[in-house]
């Protein structure tokens, strides 16, 4: 964790105590759907993060592996065991060269990248007019955040026994956890079941299974599924309630909601 008001110097030291080097990710303590979630490549590039970001933030490890998922587990309190109820895999966004049209043209003649133009012809300014060779596939992004442009798939195929298991085992390590999301990064799909992938980000009850935002899944499929992760969540409270666990107030959940609306306005 950094605070943004840390002298500059100091805040390199640590990142290098840490044995992490450029490229990394940035992210802001309170935050979602990859709001100021940026890979840094330079100290310039970090202070330039520190001057536009208002609160707190993250530094980690850039997870330079291939594929992408986001695994949502639950377990009841009172339960055994466990298991995975979604796996979501994410294609970045990128678009292919043709030979002919420059990286401009190639991102505003495809919907996905279209709409993020505002924010890619910043990033890409000096390569906008350059012309990918025919077959040249260009990663637009390297944050796997729908939001983004990422592409979710719903990959519940991959959901096993096997899976499941490594995930329970993960999970029981973490007091208190009952009810959320990994995302990681890995280099195959037979890893989830070996538990041979790093885990990026691990996301609470404001969790989504996001396979539900898969292009080919109905908005109807996609009520159900929430609906179906919502009353687990709420037997999840009701167990640990009667375990001694009080419910969060009103007053509580009021001001929680207001500091995560101050920091990310």
């Amino acid at each position: 964790m950094v605070n943004k008001d840390e002298p500059f110097a100091s805040i390199l030291e640590r990142i290098q105590s840490a044995d992490i080097s450029f490229p990394f990710i940035a992210k802001p303590d309170f935050g979602e759907r990859g709001w100021m979630v940026r890979k840094i490549h330079s100290a310039d590039g970090l202070n330039d993060y520190i001057i536009r970001i208002n609160q707190k933030f993250i530094i980690q490890e850039f997870v330079d592996l291939p594929l992408e998922f986001g695994v949502f587990y639950t377990r009841l309190p009172n339960a055994a065991t466990g298991r995975v109820t979604s796996i979501t895999g994410k294609e970045m966004l990128f678009v292919e060269g043709d030979g002919d049209r420059s990286l401009k043209e190639l991102i505003l003649a495809k919907d996905r990248s279209k709409l993020q133009w505002e924010t890619l012809k910043i990033k890409f300014k000096d390569r906008l007019d350059q012309i990918p060779d025919k077959g040249e596939r260009m990663e637009l992004g390297s944050i796997g955040n729908h939001c983004l442009g990422t592409k979710f798939l719903n990959r519940n195929d991959l959901i096993t026994d096997k899976v499941s298991q490594t995930f329970d085992e993960i999970s029981k390590g973490i007091e208190g956890f009952y009810f959320g999301r990994y995302d990681l990064r890995t280099a195959t799909e037979e890893n989830l079941e070996s538990g041979d992938f790093k885990v990026m980000e691990l996301n609470g009850c404001g969790a989504e299974p996001s396979h539900i935002y898969d292009p080919k899944s109905s908005v109807w499929n996609a009520y159900l599924d929430l609906i179906k992760h919502w009353n687990t969540m709420y037997t999840i409270s009701t167990i640990n309630h009667k375990q001694g666990i009080p419910y969060t107030s009103f007053a509580e959940a009021r001001k929680i909601y207001a500091e995560f609306k101050k920091y990310t306005k």
